[in-house]
Parts: C-alpha cells; sequence; structure tokens
C-alpha cells in the first residue's frame, strides 16, 4: 500500500504517439489536508476512491490506498467534494519496463501536463523518453490536492 512515484513535467505533446491508451478523468477532493488526502474520482467507465498518506522527506513514496466503486457513486461523491474539480485526460506510454502516465490538463489547468513513473524502489532506474521534462517530485504545487486549490492559470511564476 506504499506508492512510490517520481513526477515530471512534459516538453511538448510527442508523447501521444507514443500512447497506448487516451482516459477522460474527472476528479475530486473531499479533503486535501497533506496528512491524507481522499479522492473521488472517475476514470471512463469506473469509480474510485483513494486515500494518500503524506509524502515522505523526498516526496517519492507515500501510503495510497484505493477502491473502486460505481460510477454514480462517484458522481455523488463529486458533488461533495471541495472546490476544484479536475478534469484530465490521461496518456499510457510504455517505456522499457514500466509506464508513464501523462496527464493532459484542462479548464483551470490547461497547459500543464505531467507524467508520472509508479517504481517499485525509489532508487530504481528507468528510461527516460525525450520529452519528459525536469522533475517535479515532492514540489507540493503539482500534487492534484494543490491543483484543485490553486490553478495552474493562477500562478505568477
Amino acid at each position: 500500500m506504499i506508492e512510490i512515484e517520481r513526477k515530471f513535467l512534459v516538453k511538448n505533446d510527442k508523447y501521444k504517439s507514443e500512447a497506448r491508451s487516451k482516459t477522460r478523468i474527472v476528479q475530486g477532493f473531499l479533503n486535501t489536508d497533506p496528512n491524507r488526502t481522499v479522492r473521488v474520482r472517475i476514470k471512463g467507465d469506473t469509480g474510485y476512491i483513494t486515500v494518500k498518506g503524506k509524502s515522505n522527506t523526498s516526496g517519492i513514496s507515500r501510503f495510497e490506498w484505493e477502491k473502486k466503486i460505481t460510477v454514480e457513486e462517484a458522481d455523488a461523491l463529486l458533488k461533495l467534494c471541495e472546490k476544484g474539480i479536475l478534469d484530465k485526460c490521461r496518456y499510457e506510454i510504455p517505456k522499457g519496463k514500466h509506464v508513464f502516465e501523462v496527464d493532459e490538463f484542462f479548464d483551470q489547468n490547461e497547459g500543464l501536463t505531467i507524467a508520472e513513473i509508479e517504481l517499485d524502489d525509489e532508487n530504481e532506474s528507468f528510461q527516460k523518453p525525450a520529452w519528459l521534462g525536469i522533475e517535479v517530485t515532492g514540489a507540493v504545487k503539482y500534487y492534484n490536492s494543490q491543483l484543485s486549490k490553486n490553478p495552474f492559470k493562477e500562478w505568477s511564476d
């Protein structure tokens, strides 16, 4: 139940031609406390509820528990979420023995594209595609829970 994940900005849209799938995701947060976030998500035709714990010092690892729920349940819970529902498309791109998940954001986060890779170990090596930009692992402003409260279009830096 420990998620080990690294995040990167994406330099261009070349990842789209390498994608094996594309899925629309709508998600919101019932709780955005940094010690425990509770996320509700509709991914394609499946609903999910997810609890994430606080990240470790490096920002790479944290507790994660996820359960499938019906789309109807997820839709009802989305209505209870804090302000800032996220809308994005997720592309899955295989690279070596890993899969990059690239999220292209819409609405208030349009213009932001983030790639994530899940690993088995914090020090595990992986192939970096040419479209992968700078690493933002552990940068709190790139967490989805924070993007819902402080959208990319409102950033001044």
